[in-house]
């Protein structure tokens, strides 16, 4: 049984990777310092072939250890949230972020020297490192002829790239870099330090445009506020697929040194997704009202990947259509708005 190091495996994406390799056959050591939501619990926690780790990845000699019996590392720690977190925390988004890859990669090449096993290391980076591209689709490569990010969080995924490619030129550590595309799912709460923002009459915490949507209707607002026009671009990908495309890199063969963009190939507009929400909660005949309130200036209005590499090197697609994401989501959404946790 292979043995698979995850950071951040706490957070919103690392549950579903977690999971996926637990029933993939792994044996997962989860690290996280519970720094976004505080101590959760998790359906795996219990699960014979799982052990987590509370502490800070920024612990070179404990992470140097801990990949010491390992054979894989999913390096997924970072300073994340949505998008008032791009305004919010702009400098410790970059500070925290780069500490945290420098640590990790670190203790990956400290973990080699010393003998370890670890055949690759398999960074997390973000569709946000399109931010600024003028060509769409997105395809890997574009993120090095494109101008750079501006915002410090898409600027600094991009370094994440850069530290994966860097360990490699001069100490030869294999990686493999993934870029999820607008995670959707359950599992995410408000972290600690989420900043409230006005949306008409209803205080967010989250900025992730499912959840926030969900919970304005929810709680009754009409006409629903949304930020800008609406006529942004996403492709919402459901959390079960990026694991899943996550763990089938992990032994590719061509996966080991190369880059992948994983995301559905159907993109839908903010409108549509918010129409969408509106007629499942309230019924399909209550008639679908919004306003527009202004956006944020980092809210990249177009984000489209070319997804062509990962289906035909790892032979992933992302299959699940956003109504279905959306009939698991806004139930888990309810409760958790309920039980005041959302």
């Amino acid at each position: 049984m292979k043995n698979v190091v995850v950071t951040g495996s706490a957070g919103f994406i690392g549950g579903y990777i977690v999971e996926q390799l637990l029933e993939a056959g792994y044996s997962v050591v989860g690290v996280d310092n519970y720094s976004k939501y505080g101590p959760v619990a998790r359906s795996y926690d219990d699960h014979p072939d799982y052990r987590l780790v509370v502490a800070d990845v920024q612990d070179v000699a404990l992470m140097t250890d801990l990949l010491g019996d390992a054979d894989h590392f999913i390096a997924g720690a970072a300073l994340i949230g949505g998008i008032s977190y791009f305004h919010t925390y702009a400098y410790d988004l970059l500070a925290q972020n780069e500490r945290i890859i420098a640590s990790s990669c670190d203790a990956a090449i400290a973990a080699l020297k010393a003998g370890s096993r670890l055949e690759k290391v398999t960074y997390m980076s973000s569709s946000m490192v399109f931010e600024s591209t003028d060509r769409w689709p997105s395809k890997e490569g574009d993120e090095r002829l494109v101008p750079p990010p501006l915002s410090s969080y898409g600027f600094q995924k991009l370094a994440v790239e850069y530290f994966a490619r860097a360990a490699w030129d001069q100490y030869q550590v294999p990686y493999t870099i993934l870029r999820p595309f607008n995670c959707v799912g359950i599992g995410e709460s408000r972290a600690v330090g989420d900043v409230e923002i006005d949306s008409g009459n209803v205080k967010l915490a989250m900025s992730h445009v499912v959840p926030d949507l969900v919970q304005k209707i929810l709680k009754g607002q009409d006409p629903l506020h949304i930020l800008g026009a609406g006529d942004q671009v996403r492709h919402y990908t459901y959390g079960g697929d990026l694991a899943r495309g996550i763990v089938m890199s992990l032994e590719h063969p061509e996966a080991r040194n190369t880059d992948f963009n994983l995301s559905t190939a159907t993109g839908h507009t903010v409108l549509e997704l918010a129409e969408i929400i509106w007629h499942k909660i309230k019924g399909p005949d209550v008639p679908f009202r919004f306003v527009s309130d202004e956006g944020f200036e980092h809210d990249v209005q177009k984000r489209v990947p070319d997804v062509a590499k990962a289906r035909d090197v790892l032979g992933f697609e992302a299959t699940t259509r956003l109504e279905d994401m959306l009939d698991e989501v806004i139930p888990w959404i309810e409760n958790a708005v309920a039980d005041g946790t959302i």
